[in-house]
């Protein structure tokens, strides 16, 4: 099966219901068949060691902006997930100093290097108080479908779809730059991955940056503070 389909193909699948910045960021993009994270495939491993998106027990990362804190733990817990046992991400968020939202996400990886999706249980909260579970979804349950994290070969003008969960989640991410250094608050990376990720629901498109051998270390305002291995 191809890997790399026509941007017209993307165009009908990718760019319905977009707004507008979200069709223009998505036009002109191929976009990478998740044929690879289907849960019938594998052997999937729970050692994800994408170069630009590793995910291992222990590590951490913390990312800060004037107003915000998300700390993101990779546990040792794991979840079964459309019969594929998972890793457990687990991210907090803060704004202005309080809980807003504490998420697991299931990841593995694929034979190929990418770094699988497979949903998230999220909690919301307000006031210190749980208020909810908003953009929580499953591959298996209700349509959904495990998406792509990190392509095990990201190639720059290509797209992936990281979330497929019909009108709940749908988050796309485009590779823009490959290879560029950049400097955050942690340090200087040398060899570093931008992409654009687009909310076809929400119509947003918001910048992020992975580092070589560290992860993620710019999240729209956020950047990488610490890491830890």
């Amino acid at each position: 099966m191809k890997l790399w389909l026509t941007a017209a193909v993307v165009g009908a699948v990718l760019l319905a219901g977009c707004g507008d910045a979200a069709k223009e960021a998505l036009e002109g993009t191929e976009e990478l068949d998740t044929a690879m994270c289907d849960p019938s495939g594998g052997p999937f491993t729970l050692e994800i060691t994408n170069p630009y998106l590793p995910y291992l027990p222990g590590q951490q990362w913390v990312l800060e902006s004037s107003s915000e804190k998300v700390q993101i733990t990779v546990l040792e817990d794991t979840e079964v997930v459309a019969g594929v046992t998972t890793r457990v991400v687990e991210e907090r968020e803060w704004v202005g100093g309080e809980l807003v939202e504490v998420s697991r996400n299931y990841v593995v990886q694929a034979p190929d290097g990418s770094v699988c999706y497979f949903g998230e249980a999220v909690d919301d909260y307000k006031g210190g108080e749980l208020s909810g579970h908003g953009g929580a979804w499953r591959a298996g349950e209700n349509g959904a479908l495990p998406g792509i994290l990190m392509p095990g070969d990201p190639r720059v003008g290509t797209s992936h779809k990281q979330e497929i969960a019909p009108g709940s989640a749908e988050d796309a991410s485009i590779v823009v730059a490959i290879g560029e250094p950049y400097t955050v608050p942690a340090g200087t990376f040398e060899d570093t991955l931008e992409t654009k990720d687009v909310d076809p629901i929400g119509g947003g498109v918001d910048p992020k940056r992975y580092a070589r051998g560290v992860g993620l270390v710019v999240d729209e305002a956020l950047t990488l503070r610490s890491f830890s291995d």
